[in-house]
């Protein structure tokens, strides 16, 4: 089984993040990026399916030049190789725009399987899953806790607020993941070594036949129009009591439209 797993590099949710002020996109230069964590437990996820049932495992990103970090590490994490699609006219691409590359770059690749995280943590739309399938013509099999496969049929535990349900499919396929279907490895030194020598494939946009203006903010659906940040947190109000503290307080309370 062949499995193309997405990969994407985003700015680490535990630090300061911040939009560009020439075009409202994230700073990515400014920002200490890491693989999206999602995507950390849908790199585990294929390859324990690659050691139960073989085949190759290739993480697809695309992304600036600064992506290429990103992909060392998965790499490092097991998969056979990468590829990279990374040009400038990508940059300010919406939701739609990223799908069409990335369904472009997947008809190349001839997965079996495509697995991806839930949700990214910079945007969290979780719409990528559905927007690829859509454009392959194929399941989408989203939201996964468990995932199964015998032969061609994957079965997937769906993870939901009252529980599961069980979807199957067959393949291809495009498999989202949470953060409960396993546990990531973490890198072993020799891993690390063996990733600086694994094949990166590099593609443009004119690789896969797609022109500047079908993406990037030249082609995008949606955009950010203006932002700021957010207000400085404002001092408390004190209530002292002077035996009318509870008056004090449900008249705060009510003023405040609380009560």
């Amino acid at each position: 089984m062949n499995t193309v797993v997405l990969v994407k590099q985003v700015p680490d949710s535990g630090a300061e993040r911040s939009l560009r002020s020439d075009d409202n996109t994230v700073d990515r230069a400014s920002a200490n990026n890491v693989i999206n964590e999602m995507d950390e437990y849908a790199i585990e996820e294929a390859l324990r399916l690659q050691e139960a049932h073989g085949g190759e495992v290739t993480i697809l990103t695309m992304g600036p030049e600064q992506a290429g970090e990103s992909i060392r590490k998965a790499l490092s994490m097991g998969p056979n190789g990468a590829v990279h699609i990374v040009d400038e006219a990508l940059r300010g691409s919406c939701a739609l725009g990223t799908s069409k590359v990335l369904a472009t770059a997947l008809g190349t690749l001839n997965a079996d399987l495509i697995l991806c995280g839930a949700e990214s943590t910079d945007g969290r739309v979780q719409v990528m899953p559905h927007l690829i399938a859509e454009r392959l013509g194929i399941a989408a099999l989203t939201g996964a806790r468990k995932l199964d496969v015998d032969g061609a049929t994957l079965t997937i535990e769906r993870q939901t607020d009252e529980g599961y349900e069980v979807v199957t499919a067959t393949t291809p396929a495009v498999v989202s993941v949470w953060d409960t279907i396993n546990e990531p490895r973490y890198p072993s030194f020799k891993g690390i070594m063996a990733a600086k020598k694994k094949p990166v494939r590099l593609m443009t946009l004119a690789d896969l036949g797609l022109a500047a203006d079908e993406v990037g903010a030249a082609g995008a659906t949606s955009a950010v129009l203006e932002h700021s940040r957010r207000p400085e947190r404002a001092a408390g109000v004190k209530v002292t009591d002077e035996g009318e503290g509870g008056v004090k307080l449900v008249e705060y309370l009510a003023a405040e439209k609380f009560v």
